[in-house]
C-alpha cells in the first residue's frame, strides 16, 4: 500500500487503518486500474475513490444520482480539508463560471456531477481538457435494466469509456445481484478480474418482519425504543405517507413527508430538515432515500411490502451507516402481496421482465415467511452467506411451526365452495361459522365448509391465508376487489395432499411500562451518556452556525469515542478515530473545552 494512501487516511479522515478490502481497492486504483466495488452501505465505499482521487495527479470525477447527496458529500469533504465541489443545474451563473475556472486551474481534488448534467452539450468536451485522476460512478446499479433503481441517463455513461479510455474507471454500489453485476461490468468495460465483492452483510442492523395487525400501534410500539433518534418510515402511497406523517406529528414526533406528489421546494426543505436534524422521522415513498448520506439513521420501518429484496436491502441499508446498532421493521399482509402482484401484471414491461419481477416478489415473500435466520435468507439471495446471526427476530425468538396441510385443505375448499370470488375476511368468517347477514344472504351458512375452522381464531386464519398466497397456492383477483381463487399449484396440493409446514403468528405483546433504550443508546455506557449528549449539543450548535448537517462535523461514533477517551490535549484528541487534521484544527478547542468543563479524563467513572 503506498504510504501516501495511509497518510491521507490518517491526516484527512482520522483513521489509522483501512477496513476489509479497502486497502486492496485503493492500491489497485492508485496503480491505474479499473475497479467494480460491491460493498455494503456503511462499509466505506466513498473512501475507495476519494483517497485515490486525492493521491493521483489531477481531479477525480464522481457521477452521483442526487443533488442533495452530492451537497452532503462535498460539505463533508470540505470539512476534512479536501478541495471538492459539485457541478449541477442549480448553480448560479457566476458560481458556475468560477467552478469552471477552478477546474481549468487544477484547483479541485474531486468534482461531483449528476449524469444528466454530465451528458449536457459541451460538458464532456470541457472536462476532456482537464486532467482526470479517475472516474467513479456511484450507485452503479442504476445503469442496469435489471437494477431496482434503473435510470436511463446512467445507461448512457458508457460514453465515458470512449471519451476517457486511459482514465481509471470505478463503478460502486451496495446492491447488485449477479445479473446486475454482469451488466455493469460489460457496459462499462470493466474486467471480471477488477471486481471487488466485499459481501452484503450489515451485522449492526437488526431485522424484523411481522404481520400487519394494527400497523399504527405496532409502529408506535417500535418507535418507543427510538426516542430522540432519526429514522425513515416507508409507505407505498403518497396519501398514506401524508396521513402517517400527520398522525406521527399528532403523537408528538417531529415527522415530515416526502413523495413525488409534493412541490419540489417543499420536498427539498423537508430533506434538508431531515439531514440537519437529530430526532427527525421522514415518512416517505421510495422517491426518498437513494444515496442518503445521513449516518445516524437509527431505524427504518416499512408499513407496506417493498418491491423486491434488492429494494428492501437498499432501503433498510439507510440505517446505521455509522456502524452503531440500528433496527429495520417491516409490516405486511395479504393485501400487500396482491397489490405488488397487480403492479407487475398491469405494467407495460415485456413478459421476460414480468417473469423476473414475479421471481423477485417470490423471493421477498420467502424472506418474509421464513422460519430460519432472516440474514441467512437475505444474504443467500445475493450469493453471500453467514451463520445464524442472533440479530434478527427469527433468531431471537424462533417461530413455532405446524403441519398446516389440513388447515390449507379447509381454506382451499372454502374458497372453492363460495365461488372463488370473495376476499380474505369473508372466507375467514365462513370458516369460523360467523353469524352475519351477508353469509346468510349468499346461502354460505349451508355449505359444508361453514364453521369447519373453529380450531383456529381469525388471526390464525389470516396468517394461514397470507402464507397460502405467498406460496402461490391461492391467487388474488388483481383487477377486482381482492377475491381469492385456487391457483394451479393449489389444485395440485388438493390432489396430492403433501405435508405443509406453516408459521404460527407470533403472540401479541403486552405493552411494557418501562421503555427500553435502543441498541444504539445502550452502546454508549451510562457513565459516558451525559458527556456524549453535551458533545452532541456542541456539534449541533456548530453545525447550525455553518448551515451543514451535524454529522459532517463528527459522526456519533466519533463523539462516543471522545466521551469514552476524554482527551485533555490536542495530541490526545488526534488519537480518536474520525478526527483528521483539518477538523482537529477547526474544532479541537471547542470539543476539548466541553470535555474539560465536564471534568476531563476519568470524570464520573
Amino acid at each position: 500500500m503506498p504510504a501516501s494512501a495511509l497518510e491521507i487516511l490518517k491526516t484527512v479522515y482520522g483513521y489509522d487503518a483501512f477496513r476489509g478490502p479497502q486497502a486492496w481497492i485503493v492500491e489497485h486504483v492508485i496503480s491505474g486500474h479499473n475497479a467494480f466495488v460491491l460493498m455494503p452501505t456503511g462499509g466505506g465505499k466513498s473512501l475507495c475513490y476519494q483517497i485515490p482521487a486525492i493521491a493521483r495527479p489531477g481531479m477525480g470525477l464522481v457521477v452521483s444520482p442526487l443533488l442533495a447527496l452530492m451537497a452532503d458529500q462535498v460539505a463533508a469533504l470540505r470539512q476534512a480539508g479536501v478541495r471538492a465541489a459539485a457541478l449541477n443545474s442549480d448553480l448560479p451563473p457566476d458560481e458556475r463560471r468560477a467552478l469552471w475556472r477552478d477546474i481549468g486551474a487544477g484547483a479541485l481534488d474531486l468534482l461531483y456531477v449528476a449524469p444528466e448534467t454530465l451528458l449536457r452539450e459541451g460538458v464532456l468536451e470541457r472536462l476532456s481538457r482537464a486532467r482526470l485522476s479517475l472516474i467513479a460512478i456511484d450507485e452503479a446499479h442504476c445503469l442496469s435494466q435489471w437494477g431496482h433503481d434503473f435510470r436511463p441517463s446512467y445507461r448512457q455513461l458508457d460514453v465515458l469509456v470512449r471519451q476517457f479510455p486511459d482514465t481509471p474507471r470505478m463503478a460502486l454500489t451496495a446492491t447488485a445481484d449477479e445479473p446486475t453485476r454482469a451488466e455493469i461490468l460489460a457496459h462499462l468495460e470493466i474486467a471480471e478480474a477488477d471486481a471487488f465483492i466485499a459481501g452484503f452483510d450489515r451485522p449492526n442492523i437488526r431485522y424484523a418482519i411481522a404481520e400487519k395487525d394494527n400497523p399504527r400501534a405496532q409502529l408506535k410500539d417500535f418507535l418507543r425504543r427510538h426516542d430522540s433518534e432519526s429514522g425513515i418510515v416507508y409507505c407505498l402511497s403518497k396519501r398514506k405517507t401524508d396521513e402517517t406523517a400527520a398522525w406521527l406529528r399528532a403523537e408528538g414526533y417531529d415527522a415530515l413527508s416526502y413523495h413525488a406528489g409534493m412541490d419540489k421546494a417543499a420536498r427539498e426543505a423537508n430533506q434538508q430538515r431531515f439531514q440537519h436534524g437529530e430526532a427527525v422521522i421522514m415518512v416517505a415513498t421510495i422517491a426518498f432515500g437513494m444515496g442518503i448520506d445521513k449516518p445516524d439513521v437509527r431505524f427504518v420501518a416499512h408499513l407496506d411490502l417493498p418491491a423486491s429484496i434488492e429494494a428492501y436491502y437498499q432501503e433498510t441499508g439507510r440505517a446505521g451507516r455509522d456502524g452503531l446498532p440500528a433496527e429495520a421493521l417491516m409490516l405486511y399482509g395479504a393485501e400487500d402481496i396482491a397489490l405488488r402482484a397487480r403492479f407487475i401484471e398491469e405494467s407495460d414491461a415485456p413478459e421476460e421482465r414480468k417473469r423476473t419481477e414475479r421471481q423477485k416478489l417470490d423471493a421477498l415473500l420467502g424472506l418474509s415467511e421464513t422460519a430460519s435466520c432472516r440474514r441467512q435468507v437475505l444474504l443467500g439471495y445475493f450469493g453471500d452467506h453467514c451463520e445464524p446471526c442472533g440479530n434478527c427476530d427469527t433468531c431471537a425468538e424462533p417461530p413455532e411451526l405446524f403441519d398446516g396441510a389440513i388447515a390449507a385443505q379447509k381454506a382451499l375448499s372454502c374458497i372453492y365452495r363460495t365461488g372463488e370470488r370473495f376476499g380474505q375476511a369473508y372466507i375467514v368468517d365462513v370458516l369460523l361459522g360467523a353469524d352475519n347477514e351477508r353469509i346468510a344472504q349468499f346461502g354460505h351458512d349451508k355449505i359444508s365448509t361453514f364453521g369447519i375452522g373453529t380450531e383456529h381464531d381469525s388471526r390464525m386464519w389470516r396468517a394461514i391465508l397470507r402464507q397460502l398466497i405467498a406460496l402461490r397456492l391461492v391467487d388474488v383477483d388483481l383487477a377486482g376487489h381482492g377475491g381469492l381463487s385456487i391457483a394451479p399449484a393449489g389444485r395440485d396440493f388438493l390432489r396430492d395432499k403433501p405435508t405443509l409446514m406453516l408459521r404460527v403468528p407470533a403472540p401479541r405483546r403486552a405493552r411494557r411500562g418501562k421503555v427500553e433504550r435502543s441498541a444504539a443508546q445502550a452502546a454508549v455506557p451510562e457513565a459516558d451518556q451525559n458527556l456524549f449528549q453535551m458533545l452532541r449539543q456542541k456539534r449541533l450548535e456548530i453545525a447550525r452556525t455553518q448551515n451543514v448537517p451535524p454529522y459532517v462535523i463528527f459522526h456519533d461514533k466519533t463523539l462516543a469515542e471522545l466521551a469514552a477517551a476524554r482527551p485533555t490535549s490536542r495530541a490526545e484528541m488526534a488519537k480518536v478515530p474520525g478526527v483528521g487534521e483539518a477538523k482537529l484544527d477547526r474544532y479541537g478547542p471547542a470539543f476539548l473545552s466541553v470535555i474539560a468543563g465536564h471534568g476531563g479524563a476519568g470524570a464520573s467513572r
